[in-house]
């Protein structure tokens, strides 16, 4: 088991514990577009994105970070279940 410091608003981890986060996030990910039978552009994923960024989009790499860590985050929602 990888331990990893978790604190609620500033998470610090390790490398290796921000990997195994963000392998969850994209498992999750990839949970999620499956239940949503893959319509990435369908109502669901547009007011995702649209609560999440509102009018403008964050450069890639910031994007790309934000949506690992909000698969991350559905991810430790589903634990607390």
């Amino acid at each position: 088991m990888v331990p990893a410091i978790r604190q609620l608003g500033a998470e610090r981890l390790t490398r290796l514990g921000r990997a195994v986060e963000a392998a969850w996030g994209l498992w999750e990910l990839c949970r999620m577009a499956l239940l949503s039978g893959f319509r990435i552009r369908g109502a669901y994923w547009n007011w995702r994105l649209h609560t999440a960024f509102g009018r403008g989009f964050p450069p890639k790499a910031d994007l790309i970070r934000s949506v690992l860590r909000y698969g991350a985050w559905v991810h430790r929602m589903r634990k607390l279940m």
